[in-house]
């Protein structure tokens, strides 16, 4: 499932954002890779000791774990901090896909889905696309500034190589209290409707009985 989570960061935010990271220090991305992720990454990310991290973070996340298609499509349970990556002209991330279990010892937490937020618009670069292999053949996904995609982090996936300007991305993991993704699918299919009964039906009988349903089935579903 491929979820766009729109207006993530405005545009007032994302000037603050782009003034932080002119201002932060990058290094090689391969620091952080795992061994198999070592051979296809190729981009810079931002340091891990930066003191600037926080202020993006309580920016960029704050923004993030608060919006509603996040909360409704993902049913977070756990949440990494971000990867501030940065491309430029050359740069690419190969096929791969990301690590099943992260976090550091006593944080760990299984990466079900991934969510890259876009921090530059698309005409800021060429190239630069976020490729998913779904059932329905590879999908090619460049937001406009402030959207972001949640995708399952169990997908290949890969950034095609950026042949001008530069892209500038938050990447971020979570672990969802529905570790199923059909069933994460279907709960996110009936909150949509579920919110469309609420607006045009509510107090009706069609409407509590799918808004029931739906409660019970995360009740059901959920791993806490």
């Amino acid at each position: 499932m491929l979820i766009t989570i729109p207006e993530v960061l405005n545009a007032e935010e994302l000037s603050v954002v782009a003034d932080l990271l002119t201002k932060a220090t990058f290094v090689d991305g391969k620091l952080s890779a795992g061994q198999e992720a070592t051979r296809v990454k190729h981009n810079e990310e931002l340091s891990g000791q930066d003191q600037l991290i926080t202020p993006l973070n309580n920016l960029v996340m704050g923004k993030l774990v608060q919006h509603p298609t996040y909360l409704a499509a993902a049913l977070p349970l756990k949440i990494a901090a971000p990867y501030y990556a940065r491309y430029s002209k050359g740069m690419s991330y190969g096929n791969h896909v990301d690590d099943p279990v992260m976090g550091p010892p006593g944080q760990r937490y299984r990466s079900d889905c991934s969510i890259t937020v876009f921090l530059n618009r698309p005409d800021d670069y060429d190239g630069g696309e976020l490729m998913i292999q779904t059932s329905f053949g590879e999908q090619k996904v460049k937001l406009k500034a402030g959207d972001a995609v949640l995708y399952p982090s169990s997908s290949t996936h890969r950034v095609a190589e950026v042949t001008r300007g530069e892209r500038l991305v938050a990447v971020t993991w979570l672990q969802s209290s529905v570790r199923e993704p059909s069933q994460r699918e279907l709960l996110y299919s009936m909150y949509q409707a579920r919110e469309l009964l609420l607006r045009n039906a509510k107090g009706g009988t069609e409407t509590e009985l799918v808004s029931n349903a739906y409660v019970n089935l995360v009740r059901m579903w959920s791993d806490v």
